[in-house]
């Protein structure tokens, strides 16, 4: 039994001693799971492996445990809980509030979008009407409290005391519905900016997911980006949210209240009421910070279990062909757990605070009253007690005039400064985990695309006539992410390559498995730029012309093909959007495609499923034929494209294709040599390199050649007669019995 560790190999044997089979390595006995981890861990350390978390080695154990001599003690070991998560959707470094902010500020203040702006100064208008208007409420209530008491208003002298209260409370009821018009108010002419900038923010991200490279979608897990972008674009939401219509009104309505108690009440008022906001804001900012690391590792087991979830769901035939159900239903219920865990605590720090806060607020309201109904009692002439005797003696210049009201108007103040302030927290808390989730999808737009144009490059200058593709003693490498981010050069795929296609001719490329062959096809896209020598297109290199136009100049028949989830008729016109639909309907002929939809019950209506899950292989690979056909580019490369297709369709549409691409110049990638007998010429891949090259039928005649080797491979694993071993006529074509017939 061995378990693979790049560069290492283990070999677990049933002493549970690990050789090492590298040479120098000694043999250690391992007699404890401790004992196991850190040997692995030290190994990937040595090797090259970056460690994200210590459940990087637990996935390494994971395949240890399904050994049947495995010890049970190692059998408690988690399932991976966040190999791969987060690596390319949190941010390396990530990006300060303050450049956050400015850069959302860019997208609500448009400088080209002179509406908006006149949306944000109105919102601001009306968020400072509203404030004033909540402000005067109390004072109205006051009034009212005073005209039952017998103190009416002088404006309402002449009115009776039971009528001045009840015209002072409708006007009270008044100034609520003002302040509550002008506040959704506010909100509606708001809305327009912050939908604009969340849309402008959305689109921009989107645009430049596609503008990065495929080494990073390579690598990428959509779920965790997904669910990052999506954060994100909530992050935005809820910034524009609490610094419009929180944040901002709060600071002035607690300037507006201090200002109104220091100016009616004294100093003593002012300072209680300022102590009791500083010390409620200073203890829910530091609860919260504390509560931060349960929401984030809550928000991290919410992506693990989530992209769990995702990965399982679209690998659901693997799941079933190796009945592994239990095994996923196990690691999603462990992501799951963590969450638990984590929500568990995120509730009862929250209880923490809410009461924290209630005993702050409530001392702090107290403290207030006291002082106010101090002042009150010297004012009106009440007999005070001790206690209250210093407290308003003290305060004695401010207290005169005051009623019974003045309470009320105390009280209604404070409490309508304990409304936002109750939510200081929750908006404190989740402005951070905005700024956070903000951090992560700006940050993806800071990666740059290691292939792009370059500024000005012309547009590709290419026709029928001069498609050519060559190869100029190419060097090409994958990258691999080794200690500290560091990018690590894995083996040469290409080492010196060089060929060329001439126009109009069709070019196969063979190898065994690992050759490069559908490297090739990455590098003549474009997917990945060459560490040496050159790729020309139409004579031009692919690195000075506009990336758009090399790619508009080429068409690709992929050997995975991957379907939007949509109509097979959207699938076959996505390769021309301008396309009619007599030209879709041609194209899926030719790709003898027609009849098999024609069959179904919808059509070319019919919906083909997420990722094309609901057409067979070969309904798949005819499709992605048929839409490369009506692209319509002077290139066209077929990556293995017919290796999920039967022999006789695989025939026929060969016979179609080089009847209906007269003058494309083609790059065939084989696996099935059987299907470029009739090439131009055949490229054989080793070794990085072009190791043989010729026809057919020259290429078996040279004694011990590999591509000889890999045709006698493939007659004997398919019992197919050595009947291509001689050359043919043109008229001729291959039965499935081995029988030549003339069409």
């Amino acid at each position: 039994m061995f378990l693979l560790i790049r560069p290492s190999v283990f070999r677990f044997q049933k002493s549970l001693r690990v050789v090492r089979t590298s040479p120098g390595w000694c043999s250690i006995r391992l007699t404890s799971a401790d004992e196991h981890r850190k040997l692995i861990a030290s190994d990937l350390t040595k090797s090259g492996w970056r460690p994200y978390s210590a459940s990087r080695f637990d996935h390494l154990l994971c395949s240890y445990k399904k050994i049947p001599f495995c010890p049970k003690r190692l059998q408690h070991i988690n399932p991976p809980s966040d190999i791969g998560f987060g690596e390319l959707t949190d941010p390396k470094k990530p990006l300060s509030d303050w450049k956050i902010v400015t850069r959302l500020l860019g997208y609500i203040w448009p400088a080209d979008r002179p509406e908006i702006r006149w949306r944000v100064v109105a919102a601001l208008c009306l968020l400072l009407s509203s404030k004033v208007v909540n402000v005067l409420v109390p004072f109205v209530f006051k009034h009212a409290v005073d005209c039952f008491s017998g103190n009416v208003p002088a404006p309402l002298s002449s009115w009776s005391p039971s009528s001045a209260a009840l015209t002072v409370l409708v006007c009270y009821g008044l100034f609520r519905a003002t302040a509550s018009g002008l506040n959704e108010l506010r909100t509606a002419v708001f809305a327009r900016a912050a939908q604009s900038s969340i849309r402008q923010v959305g689109v921009q991200v989107f645009r430049h997911m596609h503008d990065l490279d495929l080494s990073y979608h390579l690598g990428r897990r959509t779920g965790a980006l997904g669910k990052a972008i999506d954060r994100g674009a909530r992050g935005i939401q809820f910034i524009l949210t609490a610094l419009v219509f929180n944040l901002l009104p709060t600071g002035l309505e607690v300037a507006m209240v201090t200002g109104i108690l220091y100016h009616k009440y004294g100093l003593p008022a002012s300072l209680i009421a300022l102590t009791c906001i500083g010390a409620y804001t200073s203890f829910t900012f530091a609860v919260t910070r504390w509560r931060t690391q349960f929401r984030v590792e809550m928000n991290r087991a919410d992506s693990r279990a989530g992209s769990q979830a995702t990965d399982s769901l679209i690998n659901y035939e693997t799941v079933k062909y190796f009945n592994n159900e239990q095994r996923e239903i196990s690691i999603y219920d462990h992501l799951q757990s963590q969450y638990e865990r984590a929500s568990i605590k995120t509730t009862t720090s929250l209880a923490v605070l809410n009461f924290g806060q209630a005993a702050i607020f409530s001392a702090g309201l107290a403290a207030a009253m006291v002082i106010v109904g101090s002042q009150v009692a010297v004012s009106t002439g009440l007999e005070p007690n001790t206690a209250t005797s210093l407290i308003g003696a003290f305060a004695a210049n401010a207290a005169q005039g005051l009623t019974i009201g003045d309470l009320v108007l105390v009280n209604g103040l404070l409490f309508q400064l304990s409304v936002p302030l109750n939510f200081l927290g929750t908006m404190y808390r989740e402005v951070r985990q905005s700024l956070i989730d903000m951090s992560t999808m700006f940050s993806l737009m800071e990666l740059k695309p290691a292939v792009r144009s370059l500024p000005g490059a012309p547009n590709l200058i290419i026709d029928k006539s001069n498609a050519s593709i060559e190869f100029e003693d190419v060097r090409f490498a994958y990258y691999s992410r080794g200690p500290g981010n560091q990018d690590v050069v894995g083996k040469n795929i290409c080492d010196g390559l060089s060929f060329k296609v001439e126009p109009g001719k069709r070019v196969a490329v063979v190898g065994g498995s690992g050759a490069g062959k559908s490297t090739l096809v990455r590098l003549v896209y474009r997917f990945f730029d060459v560490q040496g020598g050159r790729v020309l297109i139409g004579g031009q290199d692919v690195r000075t012309v506009n990336l758009d136009s090399l790619r508009r100049a080429i068409s690709v028949v992929p050997q995975d093909t991957v379907l939007f989830h949509n109509t097979i008729y959207y699938n076959l016109q996505y390769g021309n959007l301008n396309a009619t639909k007599e030209q879709v309907y041609e194209a899926a002929q030719l790709a003898d495609l027609a009849s098999a939809i024609q069959c179904m019950p919808h059509g070319y209506e019919t919906q083909v499923g997420e990722r094309g899950l609901k057409l067979s292989g070969g309904e798949k690979q005819r499709l992605a034929i048929a839409r490369a056909l009506l692209k319509g580019s002077p290139i066209l490369i077929y990556d293995e494209a017919t290796s999920s297709l039967d022999t006789i369709t695989e025939q026929t549409i060969l016979r179609r294709l080089t009847k209906v691409t007269p003058g494309l110049t083609s790059l065939v990638i084989a696996h099935r040599l059987s299907t470029i007998v009739d090439a131009d010429e055949i490229l054989v891949l080793r070794d990085g390199r072009v190791s043989e090259r010729g026809n057919h039928f020259s290429l078996l005649s040279q004694p011990n050649s590999y591509y000889g080797q890999l045709w006698e491979q493939q007659l004997r694993g398919s019992g197919t007669s050595n009947m291509f071993n001689e050359p043919m006529a043109n008229s001729e074509l291959v039965n499935t019995d081995g029988r030549s017939t003339t069409p």
